[in-house]
């Protein structure tokens, strides 16, 4: 029988699971930090599409609460060295149009490596790097689309068209750069562990010298690095039942990881790790780390009060 205790316990449950879980209270200068905040995406990674940012409510929430925060918009499907290239350029007019003399960089998913990238070759304008859930190791996944479509191959030229196209239309609606210069073989490349490895043998900085080392250098040629991750939720990856994108990640992207690989969906583990660690056991899977979709995370820390800490802690450091 349905009593009026039991829908009112229901309704509770599921506005329970929809909600953003709790933010601790912050002062209006929390997240004032001494340089700037860039913010720099990953894979199909945009600054705003219909209003709709990639850091879902992110730079608003670290604005609110005292920091400059400047979102980039990098080609979403390149590897990390010419996407690298384009974040320098951007960074150079942030640091034209704000006055500052170097950035912080907080960046999520392939946004790990574009940034390192950006700090190996000019840590003159940058005065630290943070890795949220990186792909400083490549994934799995990258392996699998790897063998389904080799260099050289139909299949790869067909990826590369439609990469092309949606590139295109994706590039343009969020106003980004070089919306003609997608390349399907390019970030099928980059995802691949063992370009990753190529990469890091090239841009060391920070890097735990093992395999699954926990820790890097904290700080490299006057550059500091600072990283966190997390592992998802108990069934696969899926946090939260009414996220569309936990649905994809829970239904996918766990059938391409080796059993027993604990990953976020996208990224193992082990290839989050940089620098200093801050915590890697975080419940959210690769897009919670976004705030993605629309803010829909587990009932678990919110992201935002992930970001708003770190800029405290940036601010701390005299960064």
């Amino acid at each position: 029988m349905i009593t009026r205790h039991s829908v009112s316990t229901l309704l509770l449950c599921l506005c329970f699971l929809c909600a953003s879980p709790t933010l601790h209270a912050a002062t209006k200068d929390y997240a004032k930090t001494r340089h700037p905040i860039v913010l720099v995406g990953g894979f199909l990674a945009f600054d705003s599409i219909f209003g709709i940012e990639y850091f879902y409510g992110i730079a608003d929430d670290l604005r609110r609460n005292g920091a400059r925060v400047y979102e980039t918009d990098v080609s979403e499907l390149q590897d990390n060295e010419t996407r690298g290239e384009e974040l320098l350029a951007q960074i150079e007019e942030v640091l034209a149009i704000s006055g500052a003399s170097k950035v912080n960089i907080i960046a999520h998913s392939q946004g790990s490596p574009t940034a390192r990238y950006v700090a190996a070759i000019r840590p003159d304008l940058v005065a630290s790097v943070t890795s949220v859930h990186g792909m400083n190791r490549g994934t799995p996944i990258g392996t699998f689309f790897n063998k389904l479509a080799p260099e050289n191959s139909l299949a790869l030229a067909l990826l590369n068209g439609m990469a092309k196209a949606f590139g295109f239309v994706w590039s343009s609606l969020s106003g980004g750069v070089n919306a003609s210069g997608q390349s399907a073989a390019a970030i099928i490349r980059a995802a691949n562990p063992d370009d990753a490895a190529r990469f890091n043998k090239l841009y060391p900085q920070a890097m735990p010298t093992t395999s699954c080392g926990t820790s890097g250098a904290a700080k490299v040629n006057g550059v500091q690095y600072y990283s966190w991750g997390g592992t998802g939720g108990l069934l696969f990856t899926q946090t939260n039942p009414f996220d569309l994108l936990d649905t994809a990640m829970y239904g996918i992207t766990p059938l391409m990881f080796a059993k027993g690989v604990k990953h976020d969906g996208v990224v193992p583990l082990c290839g989050m790790y940089l620098g200093k660690p801050i915590r890697h056991s975080y419940y959210h899977n690769h897009t919670d780390a976004q705030r993605q979709l629309l803010g829909l995370v587990g009932v678990t820390v919110n992201p935002l009060v992930l970001y708003r800490d770190q800029a405290n802690r940036l601010k701390k450091a005299g960064l």
